[in-house]
């Protein structure tokens, strides 16, 4: 057979995905033709491209109008759905098979970091306290499964984040690993001179490019918070530590819906230019789809350099895989990701968790990438403080790993 990576058969011939082409690029339908075909010894096949989405067969046109139709009638039908189908709307006017770079842009380089913000981003939206005894242990566990790369709390207020009134006692107690970053998210310079002088590694700062959110979020406008970081980030240039910023919404707001990729890139030039030494780029509340985050990419990446970006997809939609694959696509090789799919925003209404740490390992692993991470050992993390919360784990390779494991037990 050709080789290609996908084949299955149609009324009027069959239809591949091309190894040769990207995740979003059109299927082709290949039909008999009497004309010479250098892919194949077997008889000739002549290419017809589908435009993506696009169902192959005489009854294409039929389908496709049904389930639109269908979809149309169940978005009118609740609000829910109303509110989905905007951004649907917002990434139909996007521009498809700009996605497509002909060769996917995988090879630039094999490594990938990978961030763990589970003990932070993961439990800061979870209902009941957990015991500071409980996220000093996972924060250990996941310190000894590889990642390097760990954002362990919040030098905030526990008026407006509850969940992280223990950071002191988190810092002072988790077993460090050397070479391995432990982050905090501070606010502005209070909150950064706590969290030095209780031997945080590392910064973080986070912004918004949506300013409805920035004002529910942050307590002021898009303006108001880089002139605060800029004090931050002066402080700790000059003190040498690192400090990675964050920019929420960079594809949709729960206030404002689709953000113009243009204001993302203005945020991140701004977080970039006043010495963040990463910018990461956060879908909040899971809208994204890969069409938005390749339109959004393509602004930032001409204002940041794309080695200093990172993708933060949290899996409302199910799309965080595909938006991380796109990422990828573009030479995105940070990934930030929570252990068991953690995760949420107190301002962010309906945003469930982070991409599943585990799920993106398997990805990765699956695409030649190295990680220098124990998947074994997180989805035992994962698996671990699933219980431990009373929660179902949101890992789909932590649940189907755990379910093998089981079945060999048995």
């Amino acid at each position: 057979m050709p080789p290609f990576c996908a084949a299955f058969s149609s009324g009027s011939g069959l239809i591949f995905r091309s190894s040769q082409r990207s995740l979003c690029s059109s299927y082709m339908v290949l039909r008999p033709s009497l004309s010479n075909c250098k892919r194949s010894p077997r008889p000739a096949l002549a290419v017809a491209p589908l435009p993506c989405g696009q169902l192959p067969g005489r009854s294409s046109q039929k389908a496709l109008h049904t389930s639109s139709a269908i979809r149309n009638k169940q978005s009118r039908a609740s609000g829910a759905g109303k509110a989905v189908h905007k951004y649907q709307q917002h990434d139909q006017k996007l521009n498809f098979r700009s996605l497509s770079t002909g060769t996917p842009n995988l090879a630039s380089s094999r490594h990938v970091k990978i961030v763990e913000v589970g003990p932070r981003d993961g439990l800061q939206n979870q209902s009941q306290i957990i015991p500071t005894s409980t996220k000093v242990e996972l924060i250990d566990r996941l310190s000894a499964s590889g990642l390097k790369f760990i954002e362990t709390t919040a030098f905030v207020s526990p008026k407006w984040v509850p969940q992280m009134a223990d950071h002191v006692e988190v810092l002072q107690s988790i077993r460090r690993v050397p070479g391995t970053t432990y982050s905090v998210l501070t606010p502005n310079l209070k909150g950064f001179d706590a969290a030095i002088s209780y031997g945080a590694n590392e910064l973080a700062i986070f912004g918004a490019a949506s300013e409805s959110f920035s004002r529910k979020n942050i307590n002021c406008s898009i303006q108001e918070s880089l002139a605060r970081f800029k004090d931050v980030c002066e402080k700790a240039n000059s003190l040498k530590i690192p400090v990675r910023g964050y920019v929420s919404c960079v594809v949709g707001c729960p206030y404002e819906g689709p953000i113009n990729p243009k204001m993302v890139a203005s945020v991140a030039q701004n977080m970039y230019e006043m010495g963040c030494y990463e910018i990461s780029l956060g879908d909040t509340i899971g809208v994204g789809t890969p069409a938005s985050i390749s339109a959004m990419l393509k602004e930032v990446v001409q204002v940041v350099p794309v080695e200093k970006l990172a993708a933060h997809c949290h899996d409302t939609y199910g799309q965080a895989i595909a938006n991380i694959y796109c990422a990828l696509e573009h030479g995105i090789r940070v990934i930030d990701s929570s252990v068991a799919g953690l995760g949420g925003c107190p301002y962010a209404p309906g945003a469930s968790g982070n991409v599943a740490t585990e799920d993106v390992l398997y990805l990765l692993k699956g695409l030649g990438f190295e990680t220098n991470v124990n998947l074994d050992a997180v989805v035992e993390t994962g698996n671990w403080i699933s219980d431990e919360l009373k929660r179902v784990n949101g890992s789909k390779v932590g649940i189907a790993m755990k379910g093998k494991q089981d079945k060999i037990c048995r």
